[in-house]
């Protein structure tokens, strides 16, 4: 499947999508520029899909769920998706050292390739290509949960069914002082569940036992 067959969208004017796939390390023009006008209409997209498919969600929510929709880990995971990285023209320098594959590249080049559906086509056309591309997560969005920390929902969940908050415990402490990796159990004994993360800051760590442990108890069924 070409770019344009997954962005739904053909180009009239094709020299806007080479710019927005030209890194700076490939030469000019490059793709700053359509990226600082993709970031703006990619918001505006991401916020009116979640105005309209949440009537009833507070602003807050809203604001933490489009901040978590549109950051540079959720770009390069869609970008990945779509094979963007393959397309994109970059210097010999960034070419060698893996730069079709860094998040900060694929990210803002998938932001510029918005940007230049915006200058060709409008934004009823870069909606309807950010709408295509962002399908699966609006629709497995939950404004009321998207962009939490895995700790602060996993609390707010307990919390809601009368369970105590969970405990944490570092288990495991290795490597040298610069380069330290943790390990640490998040437990919840009302439910009988524990699991382990692992990371290299000890928050790093709690957070991702955090997002097992949730996703254990909801599998699970659990209820107050």
């Amino acid at each position: 499947m070409t770019l344009p067959e997954r962005l739904g969208y053909d180009f009239r004017e094709p020299g806007l999508l080479r710019e927005a796939l030209t890194h700076r390390s490939f030469g000019v023009p490059h793709n700053e520029r359509l990226e600082f006008v993709g970031d703006a209409v990619l918001n505006c997209a991401v916020a009116l899909a979640l105005f309209e498919r949440f009537p009833a969600t507070q602003e807050g929510d809203l604001s933490r769920a489009r901040a978590n929709l549109v950051n540079r880990d959720t770009l390069a995971q869609l970008a990945r998706e779509m094979g963007l990285g393959a397309h994109i023209r970059l210097g010999e320098g960034e070419v060698k050292s893996g730069g079709a594959d860094r998040p900060s590249i694929i990210a803002d080049a998938l932001e510029a390739v918005l940007g230049a559906v915006f200058l060709d086509g409008g934004f009823p056309a870069a909606r309807a290509a950010i709408d295509r591309i962002y399908a699966d997560l609006l629709h497995a969005a939950d404004p009321a949960t998207l962009g939490k920390d895995p700790k602060t929902r996993l609390q707010e969940w307990l919390q809601a069914r009368r369970y105590p908050v969970p405990e944490y415990a570092v288990v495991a402490t290795t490597g040298e002082a610069h380069a330290q990796q943790f390990e640490v159990d998040c437990r919840i004994p009302a439910l009988a569940v524990t699991t382990r993360g692992s990371g290299t800051s000890r928050r790093a760590a709690e957070q991702n036992a955090a997002a097992a442990a949730f996703a254990r108890v909801v599998s699970s069924g659990a209820h107050g």
